[in-house]
């Protein structure tokens, strides 16, 4: 009889970042269902109860949280689902953090830059398409060199630098090749004043209670050098520019109207001496993030989130007091081939604080073409941020994923 009481909560999607968020909900005594049209994802191995359902669907994925009266609906680390669980709650009258029409501006890339520009925000010049032949013939509107991505995807796949119109139209194919909905964006490439920030915010009732800011680093080497390799926090970028992206992304989230849950932000400093936020998506990260900063700063935001998605009570968040010089390293290999071992070299092995590897020798392993290319992640404190910043420029020297 008591299961019955039970909360039920629908997660989209299987991968192995919804794991930490089974654990909290069921640490909550909430019953999990999870959903995609990948049974042998790992997440449903975890969960409830399992819906052979696409999370793009969003009609499909309705009916499905209709028939199972379920009590909230998150798409956490998951992209493609936001959208289709905004349109969920909104029909349901569940809680989520934003409307339907605020996650979809949120989540569409040329959608998000229009709102950005139309409400003062600092943005790039950038203008989306379906079309290559007209995106072909607005080259004069861009400051080479450009950025070219689909609208709709995540973990860098897609993405390409072009540093010339001659291969412009390659890699419009190329990013067209990840989108879902046929769109591509073209922006003004932005040279970063030192690292990117990566990482996870929080509101509650519409009021910016936790804003964190990274280091986001990258393999120059790899397949693809736009997807992310390491993290560390706490960020180095100025706290002048911290103070003023914190002052945005409140501004952004009132304009929007957005309420309570996780947010995934991506923002940078650049040599023009100006702050932006580059990607704003009401969803956990994911790489870990969430994990990362509750082994940073202490600060449960995966708990809070499922809390929030349920419509229940959130426990006090403020923003983040470091603990020490943490970083996350995403373990990939160079080439495709198949996986060996993973050597780790002293000094920075006794700095490892926990390895997560999720491959064993044998298996085959792909090029890092996008974050679904990953193979595990190191977690690593460091004494200082001096020991830090050495080991993160020559992670390829200490940290080795061999292949053959």
């Amino acid at each position: 009889m008591e299961d019955t009481k039970k909360k039920k909560l629908l997660l989209l999607g299987g991968l192995r970042y919804l794991l930490p968020v089974i654990e909290a909900a069921h640490g909550e005594n909430v019953e999990v269902i999870t959903c995609d049209y990948l049974p042998d994802n790992i997440a449903h191995k975890y969960s409830d109860k399992f819906l052979n359902v696409s999370v793009l669907d969003k009609e499909a994925v309705l009916a499905a949280a209709r028939d199972n009266s379920i009590d909230g609906i998150m798409s956490f680390a998951v992209d493609p689902g936001v959208i289709t669980a905004a349109y969920v709650a909104e029909n349901m009258g569940l809680p989520f953090q934003g409307s339907y029409e605020a996650v979809r501006i949120l989540q569409n890339k040329d959608l998000f830059r229009e709102f950005l520009t139309r409400n003062g925000f600092k943005v790039p010049v950038a203008k989306g398409y379906d079309n290559v032949e007209q995106a072909l013939a607005d080259r004069h509107l861009f400051n080479w060199p450009v950025i070219v991505k689909p609208v709709d995807s995540a973990g860098s796949k897609g993405v390409r630098r072009v540093d010339g119109p001659g291969m412009l139209e390659d890699a419009i194919r190329e990013a067209l090749d990840e989108s879902h909905n046929g769109r591509f964006i073209i922006e003004d490439f932005l040279e970063k004043d030192g690292n990117s920030s990566d990482t996870e915010c929080f509101s509650v009732n519409g009021e910016l209670v936790f804003c964190s800011f990274s280091d986001q680093r990258f393999d120059t080497a790899a397949v693809n050098p736009y997807t992310p390799s390491a993290y560390s926090w706490p960020s180095t970028m100025p706290q002048w520019a911290q103070a003023e992206l914190r002052s945005e992304i409140q501004r952004l989230i009132r304009l929007l109207g957005l309420k309570t849950g996780i947010y995934n932000v991506e923002t940078r400093l650049c040599k023009n001496g100006k702050p932006y936020i580059m990607e704003l998506s009401p969803r956990g990260g994911g790489n870990r993030l969430a994990e990362m900063l509750r082994y940073a700063s202490g600060n449960d935001l995966i708990r809070n989130a499922v809390r929030g998605a349920l419509g229940m009570q959130i426990a006090t968040l403020s923003d983040p007091v470091y603990d020490g010089h943490l970083a996350e390293v995403i373990l990939h290999a160079d080439e495709s081939g198949v996986f060996e071992s993973l050597e780790i070299s002293e000094p920075e092995k006794s700095y490892v604080v926990e390895t997560d590897l999720w491959v064993k020798p044998g298996d085959r392993v792909e090029g890092f073409k996008g974050a679904n290319n990953a193979i595990g992640t190191l977690v690593v404190r460091f004494p200082d941020i001096d020991t830090l910043e050495v080991a993160m420029s020559s992670i390829k020297d200490w940290c080795k994923v061999c292949v053959r």
